[in-house]
Order: C-alpha cells, then sequence, then structure tokens
C-alpha cells in the first residue's frame, strides 16, 4: 500500500469544514490506548500513526474525498472554479459550504469529462459564452439574452415548470448544458436556496448551467436567464441570494428586466406589504409572468413604485411564506412530477443533451462505464438504468 503523507489527512478534513471535535464525531474514532479520540485523530494528522485502509474508506466517506486522493504526494493547489458570488463583502453563507463545495467539485469533474469527449467528437464551439463585458451594458445584455431565448419567454407558458422547460430546451438547443442538482446523491443532503442557487461554467465547448431545484419552481426560470448572463460574460461561478457583487448585480438586472420588462409594473400601483390587496396585486403579476414575488419586488423597486424600506419589508414576508412551506417545496424538486419513478426524475435533472452524449461516447467507446457514471452522477451499476430511456 502507498505511503499516506498525513498532510492529505488534515488538508482533506478542513477542506470538508470539520473541526477535529466534528470529525472524531463523524468516522467515528473513539478514545482508546490511553489517548482521548481527538487525540488520536491529532496523531494521524501528524503522522505518529498511520491511517488503515478501513480508517481512509471511513475518512473518504466523510470528508467527501474520493479514496485515491488521499494517496495523493501533498494536498492539491486549490482548483479554478471561479468566483464564489454569494460573497456579500465577506458573508457568504457558511452552513453547508463543505457540501456546496462537494458539489461544485462533482459539475466541474462532470464537465472535464464531457469536455473530453466533444473534442473527440469534434464539438463545434458555443460562440455566444464570453462575447459580452460590464462595459457593454445591461442592455446589450438584454438583446443577447432576447436574441437566444426570446421564443421561449417564461409569460408564454402555462405553469413556472412548462416555462423553465421551454428556456431549458432552447438553450440546449444550442449546446448549453443544463443540469438540476441540489444534493450530493440523497435528498439527505439537500442544499438550501440560501446556500445555493445557481452555478455557471463558462466554458465555450462544453457551458454548464446547474439550478438548484430545491428552490421555488417560479425561482428556476430567473436563475437560468442570470447563469446564461454568466456564460455572456464569460464569469464562473456560483451564485446566491446576494446582490453586492458587481456581476452578480448585472446578471440580477438584466435577468429582472428581462422576465418582467418595465412596462408590466405599470398598472400595480404602490402599496404597502401589510396591504392584502397589495400582495394579491403581486401575487397575480408573478403568476402571469410566471416569475417568484421577489423578482416583482425589485421590478416595484426598480421602477420607483416602493421604497428600499419597503422592498425590505416584502421580502421578509415572502421570505416567511417560504420557510413556512419549505418542507413543501423540498418534497416537490425531490419529484418533479408526483406519480414519476425516481428514475424519470433522474433523467429529467440530467436533461436530454446530456443523456445523449453519454450514451453516443459510451457506443463509440469514447468514454468508460466509470466515467459516464461520473458524468451523470450515479453508481457504475445504475448506468444502464439511466439510459434505458
Amino acid at each position: 500500500m502507498p505511503e499516506v503523507n498525513p498532510a492529505i489527512l488534515s488538508w482533506a478534513r478542513n477542506s470538508a469544514g470539520l473541526s477535529r471535535e466534528e470529525a472524531v464525531a463523524k468516522l467515528p474514532l473513539k478514545g482508546a490506548f490511553g489517548k482521548s479520540a481527538v487525540e488520536r485523530l491529532e496523531d494521524l494528522e501528524s503522522g505518529v500513526v498511520a491511517p488503515t485502509r478501513p480508517m481512509l474508506v471511513k475518512m473518504a466517506r466523510q470528508y467527501r474525498r474520493p479514496l485515491v486522493a488521499f494517496y495523493l504526494a501533498s494536498p492539491p493547489k486549490a482548483g479554478k472554479r471561479g468566483t464564489d458570488f454569494r460573497r456579500l463583502g465577506g458573508s457568504a453563507p457558511r452552513n453547508g459550504e463543505a457540501a456546496v463545495q462537494a458539489l461544485v467539485r462533482q459539475v466541474v469533474a462532470s464537465q472535464s469529462i464531457l469536455r473530453d469527449v466533444l473534442v473527440e467528437e469534434e464539438a463545434e464551439e458555443v460562440p455566444f459564452v464570453g462575447t459580452l463585458t460590464l462595459a457593454d451594458g445591461r442592455e446589450a445584455a438584454f438583446d443577447q439574452v432576447d436574441r437566444l431565448v426570446g421564443n421561449a419567454h417564461p409569460r408564454n407558458a402555462r405553469t413556472p415548470a412548462v416555462a423553465f422547460d421551454r428556456l431549458r430546451t432552447t438553450l440546449r438547443d444550442q449546446g448549453v448544458f443544463v443540469v438540476l442538482k441540489g444534493d450530493l446523491g440523497s435528498h439527505h443532503t439537500a442544499l438550501d436556496p440560501e446556500q445555493f442557487r445557481g452555478f455557471a461554467l463558462a466554458d465555450r465547448l462544453a457551458p454548464f448551467i446547474v439550478i438548484n431545484p430545491n428552490d421555488a419552481r417560479p425561482a428556476w426560470s430567473f436563475t437560468l436567464v442570470h447563469e446564461l448572463v454568466h456564460l455572456l460574460l464569460g464569469s464562473t461561478g456560483i451564485s446566491g441570494s446576494g446582490t453586492n457583487h458587481e456581476v452578480e448585480r448585472f446578471c440580477n438586472g438584466v435577468a429582472a428586466q428581462y422576465l418582467l420588462p418595465d412596462e408590466a409594473l405599470a398598472d400595480l400601483e404602490p402599496g404597502d406589504s401589510r396591504s392584502g390587496q397589495f400582495i394579491a396585486a403581486i401575487d397575480a403579476l408573478a403568476a402571469t409572468y410566471n416569475v417568484s414575488r421577489p423578482v416583482v419586488a425589485l421590478g416595484l423597486l426598480r421602477v420607483g413604485r416602493i421604497d428600499q424600506n419597503e422592498l425590505q419589508r416584502l421580502l421578509r414576508r415572502f421570505r416567511a411564506q417560504w420557510q413556512e412551506t419549505r418542507e413543501g417545496r423540498r418534497a416537490e424538486a425531490r419529484e418533479t412530477d408526483s406519480g414519476f419513478s425516481p428514475w424519470v426524475v433522474k433523467r429529467h435533472r440530467a436533461g436530454k443533451e446530456l443523456l445523449a452524449v453519454v450514451k453516443r461516447a459510451l457506443l463509440a467507446g469514447d468514454l468508460s462505464t466509470t466515467r459516464a457514471a461520473i458524468v451523470l452522477g450515479v453508481k457504475p451499476t445504475q448506468l444502464g438504468t439511466m439510459l434505458s430511456a
């Protein structure tokens, strides 16, 4: 067995966001030989004691790292995963951060493998990725978004779900892989939208957009358009609920005005967050345009119908109502449509184009079963079932 560099053990634990006390509880590691559990972990991480293979397997599982990572010569440098646009002046959400980073690693690994396949197939690049700059302004971005997805505007759809599917299909046909992913393989690891709303990988050959399906359904279309603007800017990174980052403000502004133009707000009179009539009017407008209520509230601020204080009151009200129905939303997100089998849900979340590329590469011998399983986020033994439709 190769010798393990003890620095790898502390790197893996720290990158999982665990203290030694938390790690020994998860592994679990108990006190023995006159030493506490924490002291035993300290001995492993300092090289006093070499870890057994069963212990490494436990660490790989709890630290969310592949077993092979523990046999690296030294801790790897941080990968280029882009900017964390959730960091609002240094205040990104920390709860569940290790799970978010594990999800990002999964997405990056999938995209990297898929990119190799597309290189083998001599696929054409997606021409619009990285063609925009902040200096071009919101109007230029708005025009590009409208050119790319104008025929699939959500206001023309019957429901928010149909609206999102149309947008997704339109982008898929132009070479963008849009994946729904909000956990690490089971609903027990579901990520709250406050931790992670969307993720974009701005690659011209295999551009990826990941949407957190644990968010409210009307919010999916907003996140998708928001991440499309990230692709236009050529900016890779994680998006969240904040707006203090310049790029994030830009993407939010374009998405909000595209999905809910100023003229749509013309007939909505200024009101108070305590007024049932005003809230009902917001609800009706949100339903007409298949957007979330916070998007309407932000639009009202944009056109001067409410001030910042009233906006914050509205957002707090909407958030409280969202929290009341969170468990129902999570159940809805775990199964895209009630009555569908888990495999139908998994295929829907992966997307038709991703499934098609993987199946094609497997048949051509360009992709092994193991690597195909990584791309689709399933076990190798489940690959046949995943691709059976």
